[in-house]
């Protein structure tokens, strides 16, 4: 008896595994395994699809927010740990063939990460310049004349995509003025994210909430020959860890083979989770969090509807750009109330399971809010998260996503 329930409930553990995220979240993760890199997942430019304005109004302003482009890893220390692991495997002759072929991915990215952590790769700068090219050819009425301003966080992955993102615009339309900018001063609002204080509770919310089970005896078996030798050169926990960081990153560097294929799905859906919960509990209108987050996105959203409002006065701007980090950009989607980001909000348990992080947070996410006005000097305004129309689910449009800008300051200021 006691032997069948055991089997039963090993035969459950998978199934319960899966059940971390909706199905819809795991057949999106499925369709790629890549998109399991959470924020480290590279940018997918689809299809863009533009809802008409309504009758008379033309866009004539651009506001917008970019994370960096893709970057190589902000630590690589675990890569030379999993490296020499596999390296002692591999002399004491119980290494795989696939554990042969994950010692030469890692020596690869080891190689291609050129200690150098945090660095904007080549595939990062391609993702600025292909958005700005998209920007200005889906919006070309903004850009036939003006100013573009441009202002970068200080950390150099940021100031790369700004010159990437501004030059491809240049490219475009040569008659465009460009200012550039960057100073520890624009730090307060540019690159501003979560009270300190709240990370330790948050963190612990999220470990208690992804405790999920998954299969390292699978893991074991696939890289040795002798799957308990190689529990004494390394642990599972490490193993698991270090190699769903090969896996992420292998894309920074065009290494477009899916490596997540090392583990069994529960663990990448865990560690996706877990990954996705504390980004979503950090800097989004979380049920526990919201409420302390939300005050440090102010001073950016300020920053934005000044530009607007100096724009809507006159100001020959055809466009304010600002290009800094994920938790800034997830926070300032979240106090604007866009769906996905400040609405609904979850609880811990509830976003583990609907939140999809990688959908909403890939590298080189970017707002853009563009400014519409009809010849009476009415304006609209519309959001766009990673080029596509996102709604605020709390306030009425003036038509499908278009909202009055009067209508979203005056809800913001109730926010």
């Amino acid at each position: 008896m006691k032997l069948r329930l055991l089997f039963t409930l090993i035969l459950l553990c998978p199934v319960l595994a899966f059940g971390q995220v909706s199905d819809e979240i795991d057949a999106y993760l499925r369709e790629f395994p890549q998109r399991a890199a959470f924020n480290a997942h590279c940018y997918e430019f689809l299809p863009i699809k533009d809802t008409p304005a309504p009758g008379g109004f033309k866009p004539f302003y651009i506001s917008h927010y970019g994370r960096h482009g893709t970057r190589s890893d902000s630590d690589g220390t675990r890569y030379p740990k999993l490296r020499d692991s596999l390296r002692v495997a591999k002399a004491a002759g119980i290494l795989t063939t696939d554990g042969d072929s994950l010692l030469r991915v890692t020596d690869r990215i080891i190689a291609l990460h050129n200690e150098m952590p945090g660095r904007l790769t080549p595939r990062g700068a391609i993702e600025h310049s292909r958005l700005a090219e998209r920007m200005y050819h889906r919006f070309p009425g903004v850009f036939r004349k003006g100013e573009v301003h441009a202002l970068s966080s200080v950390v150099p992955r940021c100031l790369v995509s700004m010159s990437a993102f501004t030059s491809s615009l240049m490219a475009c339309n040569n008659k465009l003025v460009f200012t550039w900018d960057c100073g520890e001063k624009y730090q307060y609002f540019i690159s501003r994210s979560y009270p300190k204080d709240m990370k330790e509770e948050a963190s612990r919310l999220t470990a208690e909430s992804t405790k999920f089970p998954y299969d390292t005896a699978a893991v074991y078996a696939k890289l040795f020959t002798d799957p308990q030798l190689g529990r004494k050169i390394i642990s599972p926990n490490r193993l698991v860890n270090y190699i769903f960081k090969v896996a992420s990153f292998a894309q920074a560097h065009e290494i477009d083979e899916n490596y997540f294929s090392f583990l069994p799905w529960d663990a990448v859906v865990t560690l996706y989770c877990r990954r996705a919960l504390n980004a979503y509990l950090w800097n989004c209108n979380s049920v526990p969090f919201g409420d302390r987050r939300m005050p440090r996105a102010k001073p950016l959203a300020e920053e934005i509807i000044r530009k607007a409002d100096e724009a809507i006065a006159g100001a020959p701007v055809a466009a304010d750009l600002i290009f800094g980090h994920d938790w800034p950009f997830l926070g300032i989607c979240s106090y604007f109330g866009l769906e996905g980001y400040g609405y609904p909000r979850y609880t811990a348990e509830e976003a583990v399971r609907n939140w999809n992080g990688t959908l909403l947070c890939p590298f080189a996410a970017n707002l853009q809010i563009v400014f519409y006005r009809n010849r009476k000097g009415d304006v609209l305004v519309k959001f766009l998260t990673n080029e596509k129309e996102t709604l605020i689910p709390e306030l009425k449009s003036f038509s499908g996503p278009y909202y009055r800008w009067e209508d979203v300051k005056a809800y913001i200021s109730r926010r």
